[in-house]
């Protein structure tokens, strides 16, 4: 039985998520609106993950010394100012500042990345696959609300489409910005803050961490990037706004409604296994890309993308946990969300610009590589693993 502190964790994870997910609903389509070109029309979504990016290694490693719950703090309070700004940009038309907006918003959401890590804290090391399963099946909650909230809100304001979806997110990060301050969190240990972590070379030569960090931001990259293309690609075939917000939702629903058995999966089957049926559901996606641009083709490919996110974004936080001591673990944890969600900047700014040059056939198909290069990677690290395991009991 999970105790409290992941439960609470579970529900600060689903109201960010919501944003996020409210974010990613209207972002694009909102950059369009307002960006001098179409090319730039995902920049906002990029410079979310920039934002995301630049702030999970120092984010890690300020936790491990002043504590979980006063860098939670910090990111939700970062987030209800970003909202606030995204609101002004939107209602006055201000492209640069919506762009500042989102990149605040970004900080906030990578902050919030480190609840998967302190809930792991809070339980049995045997039970850390179950607890970051909670805290990613959370959003759930998030992938019925987020698409919702966007369309309930996206006439708020008669004449400002949109507007009212970012009062809504200044509403849930106030709401998380409570429950993270009546929340008990576990503080640093002493070995955390005195002990002396192993350089970053030596940390880089095992093989699960290297397995971890590469499926994780191949796969969290792939997704992201089909996913922020997926509203441009159902606007340019006619597609209505409800229809993107339905297919995004049930997206959402896959990345997040297995991780109510992913844990088990894992515990079952093995890390590595789930990682690769993961990335074999990404590959799944692309091809069904190739046979269609109908509405259930959208929908089916968005299913199959999210729930291999789910596969390999899990497997790959789960084998993380196992390649640290608690004196590594900001370092392990910061520079693995640097690298992932270095990625998925990469993946968003790179989404609407291939979308227009390309198309979405082809932007689907030039992400064949990039997971087969994640398979090969795992079934590599897995042999060295076996090696280096064998040579110890030697």
């Amino acid at each position: 039985m999970l105790n409290i502190t992941v439960w609470g964790l579970s529900l600060g994870q689903a109201l960010l998520i919501t944003g996020n997910i409210l974010l990613v609903s209207v972002t694009a389509l909102i950059g369009q609106s307002l960006a001098p070109s179409f090319s730039l029309a995902t920049l906002p979504v990029a410079l979310q993950f920039i934002g995301l990016m630049g702030v999970t290694l120092p984010a890690a490693l300020l936790m491990g010394w002043f504590g979980r719950k006063k860098g939670f703090l910090i990111g939700n309070l970062i987030g209800v100012f970003g909202a606030f700004l995204a609101y002004y940009g939107v209602k006055h038309g201000m492209f640069p500042l919506f762009c500042c907006a989102t990149f605040l918003l970004g900080m906030a959401i990578g902050i919030g990345q480190q609840y998967r890590f302190a809930a792991t804290e809070n339980v049995a090391k045997e039970k850390a696959p179950q607890a970051i399963s909670m805290i990613m099946g959370s959003g759930v909650i998030a992938a019925v609300l987020g698409p919702n909230m966007a369309i309930w809100f996206e006439h708020w304001a008669p004449d400002t489409q949109y507007l009212g979806a970012f009062v809504a997110l200044i509403a849930l990060y106030v709401t998380n910005t409570v429950l993270i301050a009546l929340l008990p969190l576990k503080p640093p240990s002493e070995e955390e803050r005195q002990g002396t972590p192993r350089p970053y070379r030596a940390l880089l030569q095992q093989p699960d961490l290297m397995g971890a960090i590469i499926a994780g931001s191949i796969g969290y990259a792939v997704m992201v990037l089909i996913m922020t293309a997926t509203p441009l690609a159902m606007q340019a075939c006619g597609f209505n706004f409800g229809s993107t917000a339905s297919v995004i939702q049930w997206h959402v629903l896959g990345m997040f409604l297995p991780s109510f058995f992913t844990g088990r999966l894992i515990m079952k089957f093995g890390t590595y296994r789930i990682i690769q049926l993961g990335c074999l559901m990404l590959l799944g996606c692309i091809f069904l890309n190739q046979f269609g641009v109908s509405y259930w083709h959208f929908f089916s490919a968005l299913v199959l993308l999210g729930v291999g996110w789910n596969f390999t974004f899990i497997g790959a936080t789960a084998l993380l946990t196992k390649t640290y001591e608690p004196v590594d673990k900001a370092r392990v944890q910061g520079l693995n969300d640097l690298v992932v969600f270095t990625s998925a900047a990469a993946a968003s700014l790179l989404s609407g610009y291939w979308h227009s040059i390309f198309g979405w056939e082809i932007l689907n198909l030039l992400m064949i590589p990039a997971v087969m290069l994640a398979m090969f990677t795992l079934m590599s690290s897995q042999k060295r693993a076996v090696i280096i395991a064998n040579r110890a009991a030697l």
